[in-house]
């Protein structure tokens, strides 16, 4: 079967031109959100090409000739580009350099977030984390949803963090990660009744007040939504990326547009989109479902111009290991499942080296 990856589509589409700029459209970085999905034969293509918005209609026929040359690759079984505009620039006030928080030793710091409740979130932020500490990282994991905590149960955390001799809190370990959840210091069954300003200054300690110690990534799940906790971490942390979980769905795919256009108004790069409970697998018959619909996530990311990361099948091993606080990933890394994960850590590890 023939080998079609990423560096082979974008050669072919260095033979289209950009008109009016003399230069290829790989060399302009026009070519955005290049996904490729394997299937017995071949792989199925699809990216966008980012074009002024008043120059859509005119550059038809460049998109054509990008699926055209795309579509002359062997092995390429399908091809779809689309022409997208370019981003518009941020229409909030800049950050202020004054209020940012520092964590000495942390390289990257990536939110992983969804623009509603329900979609798998906590699951996939534990999962990523768990996948890169195995792909050699070294990763830090920190619970940003002070209303609905869920890390300690996830990764199966017990007693409370100590202090070191700076009076900072100590973060929990567990499976090669560094952890830290407000749940870590209150009762599970305790109702956080706080209002805004108290949430923003537990996150903040949350964050300043740990010894996170040398990280390379310190993965932070969010709260679903688009609300003061998105944009105190927006504002105030140096986030390198957001990765966007959404189900196939409509209506959390909605949601999920919402969630990348604010962190797109507050100028923290998408690392992509992952579509969880993309489709059911029969563990007795092999039957595969698509109980969510399926490919809504893929779309999405085509049509905003970001990387579909991977889709993860709704599956009873996955709910299974979070219930115990045993981490796929961790627990059953040869598991189809995990390696999943393990693909994701990785793309998403290689933009940020590239942006780095």
């Amino acid at each position: 079967m023939p080998i079609i990856n990423e560096n082979t589509v974008l050669n072919a589409l260095r033979t289209v031109t950009m008109p009016e700029e003399g230069a290829d459209i790989v060399a302009l970085n026009r070519v955005v959100g290049l996904t490729l999905r394997a299937e017995a034969g071949g792989a199925h293509v699809r990216f966008a090409i980012e074009v002024d918005p008043r120059q859509g209609a005119a550059l038809e026929p460049l998109r054509e000739e990008a699926e055209r040359v795309v579509g002359l690759i062997d092995g390429v079984l399908s091809v779809a580009a689309v022409l997208t505009a370019h981003r518009p620039a941020p229409t909030i006030q800049p950050r202020q350099a004054a209020a940012k928080i520092t964590l000495d030793g942390v390289r990257h710091i990536i939110a992983v977030a969804s623009g509603k409740g329900g979609v798998g979130k906590s699951t996939t932020a534990v999962n990523l984390a768990v996948a890169m500490a195995a792909n050699g990282l070294k990763v830090g994991l920190l619970d940003a949803d002070i209303y609905g905590p869920s890390i300690p149960r996830l990764m199966g955390l017990r007693g409370k963090p100590e202090l070191n001799d700076d009076k900072k809190m100590v973060p929990m370990e567990r499976y090669g990660i560094r952890a830290m959840s407000i749940g870590c210091l209150v009762d599970e069954n305790a109702s956080m009744v706080w209002r805004g300003p108290m949430v923003q200054s537990a996150l903040v300690q949350l964050l300043r007040d740990v010894a996170w110690g040398e990280l390379d990534v310190l993965v932070v799940d969010m709260p679903p939504g688009t609300g003061d906790v998105q944009l105190t971490m927006a504002q105030k942390v140096p986030l390198a990326g957001a990765v966007i979980v959404s189900t196939p769905q409509d209506i959390a795919l909605i949601d999920a547009r919402r969630g990348v256009g604010m962190f797109r108004k507050v100028d923290v790069p998408i690392l992509g989109i992952v579509e969880n409970m993309s489709y059911f697998l029969c563990p007795h018959c092999g039957e595969r479902s698509n109980i969510f619909s399926h490919g809504g996530a893929a779309a999405e990311a085509l049509k905003l111009g970001v990387p579909l990361l991977g889709e993860i099948p709704l599956d009873l091993a996955v709910r299974e290991t979070s219930d115990a606080g045993t981490p796929i990933a961790a627990t059953q890394p040869d598991s189809p499942q995990a390696q999943n994960y393990r693909a994701i850590a990785a793309q998403v590890w290689a933009t940020l080296e590239r942006r780095d």
